[in-house]
């Protein structure tokens, strides 16, 4: 038993209001930089959709992931060395901007210094690739909220799997949203297929970065990938990819997306898991066998052996501490109520999604039904809204018991504080029907519903005797020429030197006080009040002084 480490996530989705607050968050925090305008480390679908990058999960096209050999090993379906080599300079299988979006933003000069007409003028969408007019066709979010779904749903790759099971008219289909980051796989296809081995995974936490002074652009990792979670910087030539918030991590922080979410849907923590077991667990014959594999892969904090074993594997006490304490172990494990998203990729992902009961207990109630009532919730669960085959589709390998037995516990959570709010007697017969106890139920309840911020984020702090080795230097994504970026290079349209962080913020807030468009200033020596902050005096913000003036000099401020 080799006892690792490995940070973790769990998301319920019965909370998830599809605000988009997380991915508004983390593209201001990681992705606000040229060259990667398309990126969304974190990004919120509709589901049913066809998800972002376009049919991501469509791996018969994409060749991400996984696949067994008849031998019983695993390999890269995508193809080994050999086939990797013979197509290192043009990689076929990956996404391209069509199946991403072309990003865009508005020619709001026009609208700003137009002169007077008869006509009111049009800010046109202009291409922050090429700079050219363009069309608005596609974007990360166009499906959402089921827009334009008669269009596009029947290409939901999880839908073509049972569409005779769903009927396609509006008001008869359903919803939910899925919130997804990268997985920070125990068994990652995209640093198998690295050639340049700038994608790892750190021993200390489980984190897959990307090494960027390693990375040579190669790209084989977006196709590596089955969740479609790598990115490649058109400026810097580099992958870059979630990184799940490292810098916050290490002083015990939760991510930007887990710190903004405004349904408090996200847990975080550390799970101790047995490094020798992953291969076997992501190799196992049967699809469904799977998510048992990989829940036999963690190990209960709490087992006096297991907390010896880590200790020998260097593990200090405070992280044993954190991974006894964690949600993830709670949610995964004792209570069995979270599940992966495709484990049939066969990454082991470690990020893990608890399926939505919501729209069973609003249909139930609005046949003029107790909504909450036990039994009645017990029989409608296979007559869900959100059909069991595609929950089961998108989080056991199209196995519906594992998925209903998760449904059936949430309902008898439901069911059973129900009772207990209202100061009647709880039912021990609803917690013992899915195989709990009434102590389980209320201590499950507490955690989904009511837990604090300490309970849903339980965070150790990196240690200084392994500082050396956690690169906390800076964020090498950060800006233009921070550690790793590398600045231009044969596969970069970047050129010269790269300019420091503090004087290329000076400029920006010196263009963005002046300027009424991200071209510059269409009046030069005007200033344009709407942008201005309010800090620093422009030229020509305020009349030159006099010399005998006792008030500011030109330029001056104010």
């Amino acid at each position: 038993m080799r006892v690792m480490a490995q940070m973790s996530m769990v998301m319920n989705l019965d909370k998830c209001i599809g605000c988009h607050t997380c991915s508004v968050t983390c593209k201001q925090a990681w992705t606000n930089r040229t060259g990667v305008e398309y990126v969304w480390f974190n990004n919120v679908e509709t589901r049913p959709g066809l998800g972002y990058p376009r049919t991501y999960q469509d791996q018969e096209r994409w060749q991400g992931g996984w696949v067994r050999t008849k031998r019983g090993k695993l390999k890269l379906r995508a193809g080994g060395r050999v086939k990797k080599l013979a197509t290192i300079f043009s990689n076929p299988k990956m996404p391209s901007i069509h199946d991403y979006y072309e990003p865009w933003t508005y020619e709001y000069d026009m609208l700003l210094s137009a002169p007077q007409g008869p006509h009111t003028p049009v800010a046109k969408p202009k291409s922050l690739l090429t700079g050219e007019d363009m069309r608005i066709q596609w974007s990360a979010n166009w499906d959402d909220d089921l827009g334009g779904s008669t269009a596009t749903m029947q290409d939901d790759p999880v839908l073509k799997h049972m569409s005779e099971h769903v009927a396609e008219e509006l008001e008869q289909t359903f919803m939910f949203y899925l919130p997804r980051i990268c997985e920070h796989c125990l068994n990652p296809s995209c640093v198998a297929s690295c050639p340049s081995g700038a994608m790892y995974k750190r021993a200390e936490d489980g984190i897959v970065l990307v090494d960027q002074d390693q990375c040579r652009g190669w790209r084989m990792c977006v196709t590596g990938c089955p969740y479609k979670k790598v990115y490649f910087n058109h400026k810097t030539g580099k992958a870059e990819k979630c990184t799940l918030c490292y810098p916050r991590i290490e002083v015990g922080l939760p991510t930007v997306c887990s710190e903004t979410c405004v349904g408090r849907l996200r847990y975080l923590g550390l799970v101790l898991y047995d490094a020798d077991r992953v291969t076997a667990a992501a190799a196992v014959e049967d699809e469904h066998a799977l998510l048992a594999a990989q829940r036999s892969v963690f190990l209960d904090p709490h087992d006096p052996e297991v907390v010896a074993a880590a200790r020998a594997e260097g593990i200090p006490d405070d992280w044993i501490t954190a991974a006894q304490a964690s949600p993830i172990w709670d949610l995964i494990s004792r209570y069995e109520v979270a599940l992966p998203l495709h484990p049939e990729y066969r990454t082991l992902p470690m990020v893990w999604y608890i399926p939505p009961l919501s729209p069973v207990v609003d249909v139930v109630a609005s046949s003029g039904n107790d909504g909450e009532e036990a039994r009645t919730l017990f029989a409608a669960i296979s007559q869900l809204r959100i059909p069991l085959e595609y929950l089961a589709g998108l989080f056991t390998a199209g196995d519906t018991a594992p998925v209903e037995r998760v449904l059936r516990r949430l309902a008898a959570m439901r069911s059973y504080m129900r009772d207990l709010n209202l100061g009647e007697e709880p039912r021990e017969e609803t917690a013992a029907a899915v195989g709990m106890s009434g102590s389980e139920i209320q201590a499950m309840y507490r955690l989904l519903a009511i837990a604090k911020y300490d309970e849903r984020y339980v965070i150790p702090s990196a240690h200084t005797e392994i500082a050396r080795e956690l690169d906390e230097l800076s964020c090498s994504l950060d800006y233009d020429g921070g550690p790793g970026m590398g600045g231009g290079g044969p596969f970069g349209s970047s050129s010269g030197t790269p300019t420091p962080v503090a004087v290329e913020n000076f400029h920006a807030l010196g263009a963005r006080q002046s300027a009424d468009s991200p071209n510059g200033p269409s009046t030069p020596g005007r200033v344009n009040l709407l942008n201005w902050d309010g800090n620093g005096a422009p030229p020509g913000l305020f009349p030159p002084s006099r010399p005998d003036d006792a008030g500011p000099t030109s330029g001056g401020g104010a």
